[in-house]
């Protein structure tokens, strides 16, 4: 670890917060001088103090103890670039529109690569009203199910949680047509399937 790194950028986090070494030092109740010589490169906080700093901080320890946040690119807005991330732990369901670091329960989540549709996952899409009835030729067991069901398109995303021994089936709005269907299996990943409301 480089104090001088982590020094510096416990400084440009302070200074993002607006806080003074007084106030952070308040905060995690220990003096203002042991602040001022983690900035100056002089030392490092205490194993025991990390987790509160980076609270205090509003930063992510791993980054902390680098020394460097290594911020993403500005997002340009493309919805239609979409990535899903599943938790293994809790079955939690994120996004992000670009490079993200995203955890759950204390993992750090990769995002989900679509994989081609297999004749085990095959839908059948019927317009009725003002909707597409999707349904799945899938079971739906607790050990085995389709988890959701999410419609990309250039400008939104539309997401519908499904649930074990529930039908494997999902109702979407006509919305504008080319977006790209995704579901996810509990056991194969992330299915896409293209051009299916042309």
């Amino acid at each position: 670890m480089d104090c001088a790194k982590v020094g510096r950028l416990i400084f440009q986090l302070r200074k993002e917060k607006g806080l003074t070494q007084q106030q952070v030092a308040d905060l995690l109740n220990i003096s203002n001088k042991t602040v001022s010589k983690w900035e100056c490169g002089l030392g490092c906080p205490d194993v025991t103090l990390w987790s509160e700093l980076a609270a205090v901080l509003g930063a992510d320890i791993q980054k902390m103890l680098e020394g460097k946040l290594d911020p993403n690119l500005p997002d340009v807005g493309k919805i239609d670039k979409t990535q899903f991330y599943v938790c293994p732990a809790c079955g939690n369901i994120l996004t992000s529109t670009g490079s993200a670091s995203i955890s759950c329960c204390g993992r750090k989540l990769r995002p989900l690569k679509p994989v081609p549709y297999t004749a085990e996952h095959e839908i059948t899409v019927q317009e009725m009203d003002l909707d597409y009835y999707i349904s799945i030729r899938h079971d739906m067991m607790k050990d085995h199910y389709i988890a959701f069901a999410a419609y990309v398109l250039y400008d939104r995303v539309l997401l519908i949680r499904l649930y074990p021994e529930q039908s494997a089936e999902a109702r979407i709005p006509v919305m504008k047509k080319g977006g790209d269907l995704y579901l996810y299996c509990t056991k194969h990943g992330l299915l896409k399937y293209t051009d299916l409301f042309n």
